[in-house]
């Protein structure tokens, strides 16, 4: 809920601003909905949903006007007229953004005035400056133990990819086909050591075996007259890698527990998978997209003679790919760290809260709170910013292909909340009301997050960035 300030100087700009009539005068002071959610619970037509702020939204296309949630508010906050229902904050934050000296975020001002509490306890303790002990920092940290790339060292030769026994590391190099990447698989499968690592051949101990040419996962050796040849371009490889972050993202989703945590490790028993249950869901929220089902692995079940994918493309922790990575040392065991901040190129889009599976974000204007109790460091945040306000390890991104964007005239409120809130210019207002130009949207959903009438009708498709991987 948003409270008034003791500087509030009898002004009801507030009260008018605010486009859910949510803040009414009590005793001359501007009082609004506590966005307990006591109307959410009553709504028998399930008109009443909670949004990515935290506050609660009418869907005026379901609402169908019988007064449970104003008979059942304890505050006697919530009026219906002509059929629309008001005094439900949507948490929006207009009130406190265009009259910060008059309202404040109740949640933000209960969490200062408790940090102030314990500071003030610090003041009657002797100090202890003398004394060891362990300081805990107010801001809280989530980290993450992976196997990684050092992108500063790596020359995308693809060595990983090919030696790891899970296939989650992907590497897309920018260079056609039949190029030499370096790789030096071919020296590793030449039987009497004729290939040395700089894919040079010595053609006196060559026995023309084809081993090389065999193993070469980018076509780039060919025979002509009796030799071996590379086809090599010397110059520097650019484009991405790619591999699974251990994030336990995967493990959580899994639906017969097959896939599991133990510790900081993920490990897979197959044989579980003999029941009828897909990993759909997992798959399709793995963050960087390299789980998958295995095209070569299949579990048969006896009783119901059915075969079952397995499951492929997540780390087990071997370390392989750093034991192959010998020449240029770029896979090393890392950790990635996050205190829940965002840049202040947030645009309160709203994605993050959409994409997060742990329910661990909460959507403010210009700004998001992370429960880093709940948060696992996935990167679903982090890889579908649309502006990277987010900090990420991977280089894998999702970015907006296109979309769908439309306000229902009949349902919009004309409250322009849509129209402050949308940073590309893509909210006009035409004849007193507020339209969607299809030029300017990013569908970044900024608008439909922000509406408190449900008023938009919205569609957005993403893209991997990393096509072909």
């Amino acid at each position: 809920m948003f409270l008034s300030t003791n500087a509030y100087e009898k002004s009801e700009e507030c009260i008018k601003t605010c486009p859910t009539k949510s803040i009414r005068l009590i005793n001359g002071v501007p009082f609004s909905c506590l966005t307990c959610g006591i109307c959410y619970q009553n709504c028998p037509n399930h008109a009443i949903f909670k949004n990515s702020y935290g506050g609660y939204v009418v869907d005026r296309a379901k609402c169908n006007g019988c007064g449970m949630c104003m008979y059942n508010c304890p505050t006697n906050n919530i009026t219906i007229d002509d059929g629309i229902v008001y005094g439900i904050c949507s948490r929006c934050g207009v009130c406190a953004e265009q009259y910060p000296e008059y309202r404040v975020d109740g949640f933000e001002f209960e969490k200062e005035k408790q940090i102030q509490l314990i500071k003030s306890f610090n003041i009657l303790n002797p100090p202890l400056d003398d004394v060891p002990h362990k300081t805990e920092s107010e801001v809280k940290v989530v980290s993450r133990t992976y196997f990684g790339t050092d992108t500063e060292k790596c020359i995308l030769c693809g060595r990983c990819e090919e030696y790891c026994p899970m296939g989650a590391i992907h590497v897309k190099v920018d260079r056609d086909e039949g190029i030499c990447r370096e790789c030096r698989l071919c020296a590793d499968v030449c039987p009497n050591e004729s290939m040395n690592k700089h894919q040079m051949v010595n053609t006196s101990s060559c026995t023309l075996c084809l081993n090389c040419m065999k193993a070469c996962p980018h076509n780039a050796i060919s025979v002509d007259d009796f030799r071996i040849v590379i086809n090599k371009l010397n110059q520097d490889a650019t484009g991405k890698i790619v591999s699974c972050l251990n994030c336990g993202l995967c493990a959580d989703l899994c639906e017969n527990e097959s896939l599991k945590r133990d510790g900081d490790k993920l490990r897979y028993d197959p044989t579980i998978d003999t029941e009828n249950i897909t990993h759909d869901l997992a798959i399709g929220h793995c963050p960087i997209h390299t789980l998958r089902e295995d095209d070569e692995m299949f579990i048969y079940d006896e009783y119901s003679e059915e075969e079952f994918p397995a499951l492929t493309g997540f780390c087990v922790s071997c370390g392989k790919c750093v034991q192959v990575c010998d020449e240029a040392g770029a896979r090393q065991v890392m950790t990635h760290t996050w205190d829940g901040k965002v840049t202040e190129d947030c645009i309160s889009c709203g994605i993050c809260v959409e994409m997060c599976q742990e329910d661990a974000i909460t959507l403010y204007r210009g700004n998001i709170s992370v429960n880093m109790d709940k948060c696992i460091l996935c990167e679903n945040c982090a890889v579908h910013c649309p502006v990277d306000a987010i900090p990420k390890s991977t280089m894998y991104k999702n970015e907006i292909k296109d979309g769908f964007n439309f306000i229902e005239q009949k349902l919009c409120m004309h409250c322009g909340v849509c129209y402050g809130i949308c940073s590309y210019d893509a909210i006009e207002k035409v004849d007193g009301n507020y339209v969607v130009n299809e030029e300017n949207c990013t569908y970044c959903g900024a608008c439909k997050n922000a509406c408190p009438a449900r008023a938009f009708l919205f569609e957005r498709n993403f893209k991997d960035s990393i096509e072909g991987i």
